[in-house]
């Protein structure tokens, strides 16, 4: 495999190109396919992979996104840094649409997919996970370089960001209830589906 980039950017609903004049990598990964082909491209000197996260044309449903595979296949051309825009509604009033958030904290609220790319696919005949145990912090969810990175770039724009909130992510493909917004209003997180 020839092309490589150190950072990787995984693109929302609506964000299905990024890179023009990339090379097109395919990538084979043990969770299965990824959304899409990986591209690699040059952005302001720095190579940079792109993937789809609902592949090209939005194909696939937030459920059904393979969010490991789409991971490993970033990694496979070196990726180590991410950026994973997207475009979500907020429940705090004074970030309304047009509002850039850079999260400091996510809630996960997904159910029936596997939360890891340290278990192996599949599981052996007694039920349990195949590949090493890991355990993996999460105090600290975001990368604090990747985030001072993109809060300098949006400052220096001259549309800052907000600086920090709690991103709660739910099964999609649909979105929160009233009664569960209320809920995670109380917290002041902004949804998304994913």
């Amino acid at each position: 495999m020839s092309a490589r980039a150190d950072v990787g950017v995984i693109g929302g609903s609506g964000f299905y190109s990024f890179l023009d004049d990339a090379e097109r990598v395919p990538v084979e990964t043990p969770f299965g396919p990824p959304s899409d082909d990986v591209r690699v491209g040059v952005v302001d000197g720095r190579d940079i992979a792109f993937i789809a996260r609902h592949g090209q044309g939005h194909r696939l449903s937030p459920h059904r996104v393979n969010y490991r595979a789409n991971l490993w296949a970033l990694r496979s051309v070196g990726v180590r840094q991410v950026l994973a825009p997207c475009a979500v509604g907020s429940l705090v009033p004074e970030h309304g649409p047009g509002s850039l958030v850079v999260p400091d904290q996510v809630i996960d609220r997904t159910w029936g997919r596997a939360h890891t790319v340290y278990a192996a696919p599949g599981t052996s005949p007694d039920g349990a996970d195949r590949g090493p145990v890991v355990h993996v912090s999460f105090a600290e969810p975001y990368c604090p370089r990747g985030r001072t990175a993109v809060l300098e770039a949006s400052a220096a724009s001259g549309s800052p960001a907000v600086d920090g909130g709690t991103l709660v992510v739910v099964n999609g493909p649909r979105f929160s209830s009233r009664a569960e917004s209320v809920w995670h209003r109380q917290g002041r997180a902004a949804p998304s589906s994913g």
